[in-house]
């Protein structure tokens, strides 16, 4: 009688792959910079809210449930920085004066040290407007960056363009996909009152001569209520629903050279809007360092060389007092 084997089937499970975040970018080849954005010292609440806005500014190439506590030092978040191949810091800090914004290239400097004079919140920005808008797929691509006033051929305010041109993911016009330009981080420089005017918008197109109520149809895939009208015409010329005057702008429009969406067609005029939605601050650049967060001042917008010290001292504290707590 032959034998009979019973053999165990070996069970094939294929491995759960994390999907790594791209170093390079597969068509300009550069290294895309990534950012963590963290606190030094105790913050109220406002300003950890205006942190998470800042977080989701840098999306996707940022952390943005970075976990901090008290005894982390600035070391523990350069060694942790190296391997994850993030190349930029945005550390925010309270004095008994003012909030105070750094922005610094890993690992060896240099640190720009901005003072913030007045800031909005996203949500404060989006409860003045009538109609805000923020969909979560804006975050999926990182933003435009678009300086102004920066001309004047001044060295600190060349090293200021340079940090925020390499602070956000280079992008090569013949190549770039239009949809994944959906945002845009403004920097205006004004030379009187030294201030930086810092701004968040998205950006969005739409058809011109097309009426709202198409638009949405279009967009939603929703079949619109027709009962109250004679004729399906009645729906698109109905009083209030026309064709926007503010899409009819020459100087708003731009005419597509693919389709985008489901609206916007190839060789069709589109309007550009463009919409705030935070955070929004007014920045004043008061120190450059030549390290990170640390080393020879290169610019200093305070007279003296005491006051320069002082403000040295106060981010050093800072920082010295959270290297004990980890003791």
């Amino acid at each position: 009688m032959a034998r009979i084997r019973n053999k165990k089937r070996k069970m094939f499970v294929k491995p759960i792959v994390k999907k790594k975040q791209a170093n390079v970018d597969h068509i300009t080849g550069d290294k895309i910079p990534k950012s963590f954005v963290f606190a030094r010292g105790k913050l109220p609440g406002s300003l950890r809210q205006l942190q998470m806005d800042l977080r989701k500014l840098m999306l996707p190439y940022t952390a943005l449930k970075l976990k901090e506590k008290k005894r982390n030092s600035l070391k523990d978040f350069l060694n942790v920085a190296g391997p994850m191949g993030v190349s930029h810091f945005l550390i925010l800090s309270k004095t008994e004066t003012a909030p105070y914004l750094r922005v610094a290239r890993t690992p060896q400097g240099p640190t720009l040290t901005f003072k913030i004079h007045e800031y909005s919140l996203a949500a404060d920005v989006a409860q003045s407007q009538l109609r805000p808008r923020c969909p979560q797929d804006l975050f999926k691509n990182a933003p435009l960056i678009v300086l102004s006033g920066f001309g004047s051929g001044e060295q600190h305010l060349k090293l200021t363009t340079v940090m925020f041109q390499n602070i956000f993911p280079a992008i090569d016009i013949n190549t770039v996909k239009l949809s994944s330009c959906q945002r845009i981080v403004l920097l205006n420089y004004n030379k009187d009152t030294k201030l930086i005017d810092f701004r968040h918008y998205s950006i969005r197109l739409q058809p011109v001569g097309v009426s709202r109520r198409l638009r949405k149809f279009v967009q939603n895939r929703q079949v619109p209520d027709l009962r109250n009208l004679q004729d399906v015409s009645d729906f698109v010329t109905k009083a209030g629903y026309g064709s926007e005057s503010e899409g009819d702008d020459e100087a708003a429009t731009v005419t597509l050279a693919n389709d985008l969406g489901r609206v916007n067609k190839a060789s069709t005029k589109s309007a550009v809007k463009v919409q705030e939605i935070g955070p929004r601050m007014a920045l004043q650049l008061v120190k450059i360092e030549e390290g990170l967060c640390s080393g020879d001042v290169i610019f200093s917008e305070y007279g003296t060389a005491s006051e320069q010290r002082q403000e040295t001292n106060q981010n050093n504290e800072e920082d010295a007092g959270d290297d004990e707590d980890s003791d």
